[in-house]
């Protein structure tokens, strides 16, 4: 164990200043490590195993930021140290262990992500009086995976105050469930009751399970390396000069920006459940294809599920979920759209992001039908959607693509400076959509995407296996040479952060 301590103690020092992002070399250099160690000297030792991972998991952290990597520690103290307390059976006791956890975990969201944007809104409501101030301000760079290790705290602690799980005698078992690398930096979400228990039973090597997760990460760094990162030289050009840029160009740097941050996003997803399955964990899933939702109601069960489940049993149930009658109902809807808003950042236009996809639920629970496709897939046992189908995704995806638009921008103003320049300069020369510099590009990657997910729709975490075994390699060679071009291109510049990172 201390060569193993001493290897990631040299590779720290070493190459400290890079942060080993999933869509980089150095990961791919790091990994094979940790798992050669993982299965060769540590295999059926399981406290080693778990160490490693933990060692692994700082590592990977401690080459963005050695001092945040302490507030990271610091974190998983607080929580580990209160669960005892929540856990006694004096209820007294326990609920005041409760809410010191969630001061501190929120206290600590407050501090480091939220801080500098309280102040200024308060200095601009005094202007609005004639109190002049002037707030001191922390300007820190936001700990990545601030807001995902905190929840994972939280979540844990409120479980053993409601008696569905019990506090974990080992740190480095409960640390491992914090920090696990592959969902450390944007997760998903984990749960207690779900990531705990494989961590503190025995894991074996299955090659089903290993070849899974190859497949997986390999999706996952195409849709990230090729698609995303590709479709972002678009969104940057068109999003940063949109005045110079006619409507129809701003409609497909809208539409690009919405594929680009799904490419993104579940792309990371893909690398990180793949990655789990490497070392023996099986992750939550977090995206079931949700641009083929047929309504707002079903996008958000199929985008960011982890998070969407976390709020929705950690703050729409506690304040009476949809149990007390239609207007109790809406007040907790839009509540939790908003939080969800400001959880991805503070800044206004993430809550403005929030009140919109509020006010476009409002109407499935007014006509009473926010669960009507829940537990189905669309065109579930046919080759192609109906028209009404058809109309009820693009409807959706429009709606949604719209709300981008304030996720992307800078601020309100701007977002409806972008939306009101979509809208005029649209109708006024429809010839300009053959003046689009863009668009047979973004078209290129955006196409692809869309179909490969329709013929995946079904599958919710890998590529369905073609019966032709040569044909299948070859498909499994072509993207990951087509990954690694893409890779070397844009680690040439700069590798492009995962968006989620910022949050």
């Amino acid at each position: 164990m201390a060569t193993i301590i001493g290897l990631f103690s040299i590779a720290f020092f070493v190459i400290k200043p890079i942060f080993l992002l999933f869509n980089s070399v150095e990961f791919l250099v790091f990994l094979p490590i940790v798992f050669l160690l993982y299965w060769g000297l540590l295999a059926k030792r399981l406290q080693w195993q778990n160490g490693l991972i933990l060692l692994a998991s700082y590592t990977f952290y401690g080459f963005w930021s050695w001092r945040f990597m302490a507030l990271l520690m610091l974190s998983t103290l607080i929580d580990y140290g209160f669960a005892f307390g929540v856990a006694a059976s004096n209820k007294a006791r326990a609920r005041f262990f409760l809410w010191m956890s969630i001061i501190c975990n929120l206290g600590i969201l407050a501090v480091f992500k939220y801080h500098d944007f309280f102040v200024l809104e308060m200095q601009q409501l005094l202007a609005l009086v004639g109190i002049g101030y002037s707030p001191q301000l922390l300007q820190w760079v936001l700990p990545i995976g601030i807001s995902f290790y905190t929840f994972h705290g939280m979540s844990y602690v409120i479980d053993i105050y409601r008696g569905s799980q019990k506090p974990v005698r080992h740190f480095v078992d409960y640390a491992v469930f914090v920090s696990f690398v592959p969902l450390l930096v944007a997760g998903p979400i984990e749960r207690a009751h779900h990531l705990l228990p494989q961590v503190q039973r025995p894991r074996k090597l299955h090659v089903p399970q290993l070849q899974a997760g190859l497949r997986l990460m390999l999706w996952g760094m195409f849709k990230k390396v090729v698609i995303a990162d590709s479709l972002a030289l678009t969104v940057n050009e068109i999003f940063e000069r949109y005045p110079e840029h006619n409507g129809f160009a701003l409609l497909l740097g809208m539409l690009a920006f919405s594929f680009q941050i799904y490419a993104d996003f579940s792309g990371y997803t893909d690398i990180a459940i793949g990655t789990a399955k490497l070392f023996g964990f099986e992750l939550l899933s977090n995206f079931r294809f949700p641009y083929f939702s047929r309504n707002l109601a079903e996008f958000w069960h199929r985008w960011h599920i982890s998070l969407s489940s976390w709020f929705r049993d950690y703050l729409y149930i506690p304040l009476g979920g949809s149990r007390r009658g239609l207007a109790i109902t809406i007040r907790n809807t839009v509540i939790i759209f908003l939080v969800s808003g400001f959880w991805h950042g503070a800044n206004t236009t993430f809550i403005v992001w929030g009140f919109i996809h509020a006010c476009g639920f409002l109407p499935l629970l007014l006509l009473g039908s926010p669960k009507s496709f829940a537990h189905t897939v669309v065109a579930q046992d046919r080759l192609w959607p109906t028209i009404k189908e058809l109309l009820q995704m693009t409807a959706t995806f429009l709606f949604v693509s719209l709300a981008w638009v304030f996720f992307r921008a800078a601020d309100i103003g701007t977002a409806l400076k972008y939306l009101c320049h979509m809208a005029t300069s649209f109708w006024a020369q429809p010839s300009q959509l053959l003046q689009i510099p863009y668009g047979a590009s973004a078209m290129l990657y955006i196409l692809p995407l869309v179909l490969i997910d329709w013929w995946l729709r079904r599958d919710e975490r890998e590529l369905r296996t073609i019966n032709n075994k040569a044909i299948r390699y070859a498909v499994y060679f072509a993207l990951a040479m087509i990954t690694l071009t893409y890779l070397q291109l844009f680690t040439s510049k700069e590798a492009i952060d995962f968006i989620y990172f910022q949050f």
